[in-house]
């Protein structure tokens, strides 16, 4: 994946996050079904949406949780917050 397709990526998920409350989280999947559209393969997506979800993580861009637990790397299911916020998933 380009560099190019990350900040897409990162500009995509910080779109969704300001759109909702600061504690909110968003799901991945979200993410790719925006990415993808109406009509896009969204599971096409996902792997692309999950490296660059690592490279966010990495920077401190953002942060993941799981059923209100954070989380400090992805590994199975999570969901994606603000950096900083404690937050609450959904």
């Amino acid at each position: 994946m380009s560099g190019d397709e990350d900040r897409q990526i990162g500009a995509k998920i910080a779109e969704m996050l300001s759109a909702r409350r600061p504690d909110a989280t968003l799901c991945p999947s979200e993410v790719a079904r925006a990415l993808a559209g109406e009509d896009g393969d969204w599971r096409a997506r996902m792997e692309e949406v999950h490296a660059a979800v690592d490279g966010l993580v990495t920077a401190g861009a953002v942060r993941l949780s799981w059923k209100g637990a954070a989380m400090a790397v992805r590994g199975g299911p999570y969901r994606i917050g603000r950096a900083g916020d404690r937050g609450e998933d959904g």
